[in-house]
């Protein structure tokens, strides 16, 4: 930006230069910041003001931005956001009596930590041109906010997948950062947010996703004011396929799990569910992550020293209290289809390593993030809505309750 300094300081020459850029008549003479056509005793900031003033600092992000003139009318304005070394023209739009600019978009926030130029031209009665060009800059936050979530992008997921938010701080402006996130779907289908608490927030339409639905989360988040003098700095766009439908119900009592591809029924495999003392959650749950092999210790869940598993096969997650469904090498083979012998997760059986060809292997091979396993007559009471991917727990009616912008 020295080259706008220099411009302002520089006399006729420079002028001519600008003055050139928006088709001034070469009549202009002198320096801009020195002599107005807008009357002889009235200063460039009067015959053009532009708001933040020149040289401002510290702006912050709802502060006016605009151009306007007491006479005469504008003829052009350009204004550049400068950021990481990146220029970006703002939208705007001259009102129809010709004596102010604003930015096209009524809702338009300035963006924080970054340099604003503005370049405006006017022309009285007479035809006589004006120009003037300023800059500022905007405040730099100390605090900022982000919001980790899934799914990946170009991802390929299940029907009933859930775009879930967890935030790093405490949110107050829920209205804001609800707002900030567009999810937008091709075909067309209305999604609505439901927070938990300050710090989740998901995303799910009233069913499940119809498969081939193309998903794009618009992540606007960035100098957003989430709590007082907190701000967000995410700017991004994530897009995500819905696969085919596949969804599951293991019934706790009959020891089974029935499989379904796109409505029809392509397999019954036998289970085995929690314990009596360490039932499994009913309800409806969402595959969040697979892992081939993962460790599980009976101490990070709450069940002390019970068990410490270093190679549990084929795991898929359920809950985020730890629930898993996965492959089961060190029971007998009998108590799959007969018992309920675990600490609250679904076992299908499997060997030492894991095996394509068992039970097992043959789910996770054919599973998805975001396919829905749901759990019915187990005695354990149903799943929260905010352990992992809960959220079809919730009739629409009160999802759409939990939203901040209804």
């Amino acid at each position: 930006m020295n080259h706008v300094a220099k411009r302002a300081r520089a006399g006729s020459v420079a002028v001519l230069t600008w003055a050139g850029l928006f088709t001034v008549p070469a009549v202009l003479t002198g320096c801009t910041e020195a002599t107005s056509l807008f009357g002889d005793n009235r200063s460039p900031g009067d015959a053009i003001r532009i708001f933040p003033e020149d040289g401002a600092e510290n702006v912050g992000a709802d502060s006016r931005l605009g151009v306007t003139v007491p006479d005469g009318r504008i003829e052009r304005v350009k204004v550049t956001r400068m950021e990481d070394a990146e220029h970006q023209e703002v939208p705007g739009r001259i009102a129809e009596d010709g004596r102010s600019w604003a930015p096209r978009d009524d809702t338009y926030r300035l963006g924080l930590a970054g340099k604003y130029s503005v370049e405006a031209v006017a022309v009285d009665e007479d035809g006589h041109r004006s120009a003037r060009s300023t800059t500022f800059t905007t405040l730099v936050p100390k605090d900022r906010f982000i919001g980790y979530f899934k799914p990946e992008n170009r991802s390929t997921v299940g029907t009933g997948m859930i775009v879930s938010f967890d935030f790093n701080r405490p949110v107050k402006n829920r209205a804001a950062v609800e707002k900030a996130i567009r999810i937008t779907t091709e075909p067309r289908v209305e999604v609505v947010g439901h927070w938990f608490g300050k710090d989740r927030l998901d995303f799910r339409p009233a069913r499940y996703w119809e498969p081939g639905t193309e998903v794009t989360v618009d992540v606007g988040l960035r100098d957003v004011e989430g709590a007082p003098g907190v701000y967000g700095s995410q700017r991004k766009k994530v897009a995500f396929q819905v696969g085919r439908s596949q969804t599951s119900v293991v019934d706790a009592r009959a020891h089974t799990m029935e499989v379904r591809r796109d409505g029809e029924v392509v397999s019954t495999v036998p289970i085995t569910a929690g314990a009596a003392k360490t039932t499994t959650y009913n309800g409806k749950m969402v595959v969040s992550e697979l892992h081939d092999v993962t460790r599980m210790d009976g101490s990070t869940v709450g069940f002390g020293g019970e068990y410490d598993i270093k190679d549990v096969p084929h795991a898929i997650r359920l809950t985020k209290s730890g629930t898993f469904l996965h492959g089961n090498y060190w029971e007998s083979p009998d108590i799959f289809g007969s018992e309920n012998t675990s600490h609250g997760c679904i076992g299908l059986r499997d060997v030492k390593g894991g095996g394509s060809d068992t039970p097992a292997g043959w789910f996770f091979e054919r599973t998805l993030v975001g396919d829905v396993v749901e759990v019915v007559n187990s005695t354990d009471r149903t799943v929260a809505p905010d352990n992992g991917l809960g959220g079809w727990n919730i009739g629409w009616p009160q999802w759409k309750a939990g939203s901040a912008l209804r």
